[in-house]
């Protein structure tokens, strides 16, 4: 994960004119957007060894899927979604509260990790049951840049929506009661 840190990390230098004769200001800024930096260098890196398990499976096996693939990804993701959410807000030190920065992009992912399982259902039961056609795949493959670039949207403000010129509320963790509660305001 280190390199992907690495990776991330580097800047780039331009040059910003200013409005008066003098010389331009030098600016250091992120080649990376974090947001798109985390959606594909994070999830790829943490995510090739299952998704190579499952390709070798499915090659080893004459292209039918085998028990190991799916569910090692399923697990995985199940995890992923359940168990390391859980301990990232017990982590936190009492009375201490976190802030979701850029609520957009969290919704927009976690609609997308639902629809995923949804999506999976539709062609695994509905469509063609037990079975996936290769439009399927490249559907269900093109969905990933979709939702890298939705987020990425997302991200730069485009979805924000100001509503009776309302106050902004952020969604957080914290404590209520002495219990800990997902979201209040």
């Amino acid at each position: 994960m280190c390199s992907i840190e690495k990776i991330t990390s580097k800047t780039r230098k331009i040059m910003l004119s200013t409005s008066d004769e003098a010389e331009p200001e030098v600016i250091e800024v992120k080649v990376w957007n974090d947001t798109v930096a985390n959606l594909t260098l994070m999830a790829l890196g943490s995510s090739a060894p299952e998704i190579l398990l499952s390709i070798i499976e499915i090659v080893g096996n004459g292209f039918e899927a085998g028990d190991l693939g799916p569910g090692t990804i399923v697990g995985s993701a199940a995890f992923n979604l359940l168990v390391i959410c859980g301990v990232c807000i017990v982590a936190l030190p009492n009375g201490e509260t976190r802030r979701i920065r850029t609520f957009s992009v969290f919704s927009v992912t976690a609609f997308f990790s639902v629809f995923a399982y949804i999506w999976l259902l539709i062609i695994l039961i509905a469509i063609t049951p037990h079975q996936v056609q290769v439009w399927e795949a490249v559907v269900t493959f093109l969905f990933f840049p979709v939702l890298v670039g939705i987020s990425y949207a997302a991200d730069k403000g485009i979805f924000k929506v100001k509503l009776l010129n309302k106050p902004s509320k952020q969604m957080e963790v914290d404590m209520v009661g002495g219990q800990r509660t997902f979201f209040t305001h």
